[in-house]
């Protein structure tokens, strides 16, 4: 055997390793979820997301003890790269295999954009397109008993101490998914076979078919003392679309393969990118690999469009650019901050870390880290290129005709809520308003406090809904001091708050919450009204109180009316 034929075969055995074990992480889900160990659930859900770089550091630890410094070697590479190729052919998820691949040989070289040489790069194809055979999956046809189908389906997915009243879900069940008058009866519903995973929750994924069409179907379940309970049926597809969303955490789901789960994941949902799907499924460097090779695509057939500066109030610690016509931005730390952010460069890149490894709820946006980027210079519009040659030179520099990006973040481009406010009629600014306190809300029961909670640093994504994307301030919940503000002397009350009232670092003082957002008087009230406590620091101590004892506080990541046991049936609406 060749050299290269020999690092190529060690290559597809470290793929290997690195996939059961992610399998081996992934089925725990299902034990965790049985015996309601949720702590146990996130460190899972940690370990696995730093499962990717142990196992790139333990293939390039074997690499240099066998072959030494003759992995140094480019000429090398383009030979193993060959020989790789070949050995992975006939893989469903070759794809994976060839990320891993260059996520190897970008450390290995400390390579500055793209090397096509030793790289797949593959920027025009569709990683699933040669994906022909279907995820294996349990179908039911419906005779005219639809409890009896469901009775059936929730049966043939076991749980350790089983459901708690599987009768009344599977009524609960098929009277949410009875059409409503005029509606086609249901003729059959299929479920993968494999559960899908995530935080307090497991979900059967599949959908519902009638004589004229098909709808999304995701069931929710929850477990606690008395077993596993049907929780929710989504039928909507903008509600599975956020149960997949780019502000969630990742599911745990023991695939047999990943492809195949991507195409049906897809038909599902045709407007989420593949990248978000592959990301959902905690596939985070396909999901980092799939989001540049779409970029890819649009800067090639958009040769005109040029990167700007994002809208949007500009920030004192970052630097925000965007495509106009692509839905991302890509965010860089600037070299100082300004004089109210007392932090370094290391603890915003902790922030960042912190968010990818905690619960994000649907409020906060996954950022996706991205190093050594290359652009050609005249892709920049020139005061965007100034400001960041300027404010970024740590992490920004001219390498000829390209613009060399070290270090930045990715993420979903959303419309910055103060601009939004003055953009859409009352009714539509009212729900804004009233979800950022909702976020505020969900963020604290997760354990998290947003810090800076200026409409700026929130978003509106495509579907209404409030989403925060500033991490500069955010914190663990715990860190924090929520103090009520003292009653102050005549002498205290003509001197600005912060030199008459003592902050220690960590005090905070929800009764100021309200005069830094600069909300119109309607607004304003319609908060106070609906979330008032938020601005209680007696509310922020329970919630802490809370989740000191280990009472984690539960965030449903889908709407109250779309649960089964509740009074009245859940609210119809077309798929």
């Amino acid at each position: 055997m060749t050299t290269a034929a020999a690092i190529a075969a060690l290559l597809v055995d470290a793929f290997a390793d690195y996939d059961a074990r992610f399998g081996d992480i992934t089925r725990r889900a299902q034990r965790r979820f049985a015996q309601c160990d949720w702590a146990g659930a996130r460190a899972d859900a940690v370990a696995r997301i730093d499962l990717y770089e142990e196992c790139l550091a333990e293939t390039l630890a074997r690499l240099d003890a066998r072959f030494g410094e003759r992995i140094r070697s480019h000429m090398l590479w383009r030979q193993v790269r060959t020989a790789y190729a070949e050995a992975i052919a006939g893989f469903l998820d070759s794809e994976l295999n060839k990320t891993f691949f260059n996520s190897l040989t970008r450390r290995l070289f400390n390579t500055r954009g793209v090397d096509p040489a030793i790289e797949f790069e593959a920027a025009g194809i569709e990683p699933t397109d040669h994906i022909t055979h279907p995820a294996p999956r349990h179908v039911y046809a419906i005779g005219d008993d639809l409890e009896a189908t469901c009775r059936l389906l929730l049966g043939d997915f076991a749980f350790v101490g089983g459901f708690a009243d599987a009768d009344a879900d599977a009524a609960a069940l098929a009277r949410a998914l009875a059409p409503a008058p005029g509606q086609d009866p249901l003729r059959s519903i299929e479920l993968l076979r494999t559960v899908f995973y995530r935080e307090q929750r497991a979900y059967l994924v599949g959908r519902t078919f009638s004589e004229t069409g098909w709808c999304p179907l995701v069931i929710a379940l929850t477990n606690g003392p008395g077993g596993v309970r049907a929780d929710a049926a989504l039928t909507v597809r903008d509600e599975v679309s956020m149960l997949f969303g780019y502000a969630r955490s990742w599911f745990h789901a023991d695939l047999p393969t990943v492809g195949d789960a991507v195409v049906f994941l897809r038909s599902l949902l045709p407007r989420k990118p593949v990248d978000e799907i592959y990301a959902s499924l905690g596939r985070a460097k396909q999901a980092k690999t799939e989001r540049f090779r779409r970029l890819m695509r649009h800067l090639e057939r958009n040769p005109d469009e040029r990167f700007v500066i994002a809208e949007g109030t500009p920030g004192l610690v970052m630097m925000v650019f965007t495509l106009p016509g692509h839905p991302l931005v890509f965010k860089l730390i600037r070299d100082r901050f300004g004089p109210n952010k007392p932090m370094s460069r290391a603890d915003v890149i902790g922030r960042y870390r912190l968010v990818q490894r905690h619960d994000r709820v649907g409020r906060l946006v996954d950022a996706q880290e991205f190093r050594t980027l290359r652009f050609p210079r005249a892709r920049f519009e020139p005061g965007l290129l100034a400001g960041l040659l300027e404010a970024c030179a740590q992490t920004v520099e001219l390498d000829g005709e390209d613009v060399l990006i070290r270090h930045c973040y990715i993420e979903r481009r959303l419309r910055p809520l103060n601009l939004y406010l003055k953009e859409v009629d009352d009714d539509a600014a009212r729900a804004a308003v009233l979800d950022y306190g909702q976020a505020i809300k969900d963020l604290a029961r997760s354990g998290i406090f947003a810090g800076d909670l200026l409409l700026k640093n929130f978003g509106i994504s495509r579907n209404g809904r409030a989403i925060f994307y500033d991490y500069d301030e955010l914190c663990e919940l715990e860190r924090c001091r929520f103090r009520a503000l003292p009653e102050l002397d005549e002498d205290a009350v003509l001197l600005p708050l912060d030199e008459a009232v003592y902050a220690a670092p960590g005090d905070v003082f929800p009764a100021q919450f309200p005069q830094f957002l600069g909300l119109r008087p309607a607004l304003h009230r319609a908060l106070l009204e609906t979330h008032g406590e938020l601005f209680d620091p007696a509310w922020w101590q329970a919630v802490q109180a809370e989740l000191a004892h280990g009472r984690p506080l539960d965030v449903p990541p889908y709407p109250d009316h779309r649960r089964l046991h509740r009074e009245g049936r859940p609210v119809a609406a077309a798929c």
